[in-house]
């Protein structure tokens, strides 16, 4: 990682820790009628609350990635990263079998089933997002 990627990451780090919370979503209205257009707004708008977590989340596993590789240069201690980038790759492919079978389950309404993935990644990233916050 060169000096200016962790500059810039050190800066996107230091803002999202000033500003309480870190990231804020949008309030996604429901859907009240079979209205194609109604369904598509929701769906948008769950869509941009999952955009703001994946960049949160990218932010704040980059962080992590970046200190445990200052630790193992300082340390010579080459175990953490490997168990660390092991755990992320774990945790994806956990939130998305675990909002898959959630969509597979509300088919054949495509409505419902995208609506179920979507909070489902949402509730996921965020619970993620949390548990990457915790201290080290």
């Amino acid at each position: 990682m060169t000096n200016f990627q962790k500059l810039f990451l050190f800066a996107s780090i230091s803002l999202v820790s000033l500003s309480t919370p870190a990231y804020e979503l949008r309030e996604c209205k429901p859907i009240q009628s079979n209205s194609p257009a109604e369904a598509r707004q929701f769906i948008k708008c769950l869509d941009s609350n999952i955009e703001t977590l994946e960049r949160e989340r990218t932010i704040w596993i980059n962080k992590i990635v970046m200190d445990m590789e200052e630790l193992e240069q300082d340390t010579g201690n080459t175990q953490l990263l490997p168990i660390i980038r092991r755990s992320l790759k774990h945790k994806d492919n956990y939130i998305e079998d675990s909002c898959r079978w959630r969509y597979l389950h509300k088919m054949p309404n495509s409505t419902k089933a995208a609506v179920s993935y979507k909070e489902c990644k949402i509730r996921l990233y965020s619970r993620h997002i949390e548990d990457l916050k915790i201290g080290y």
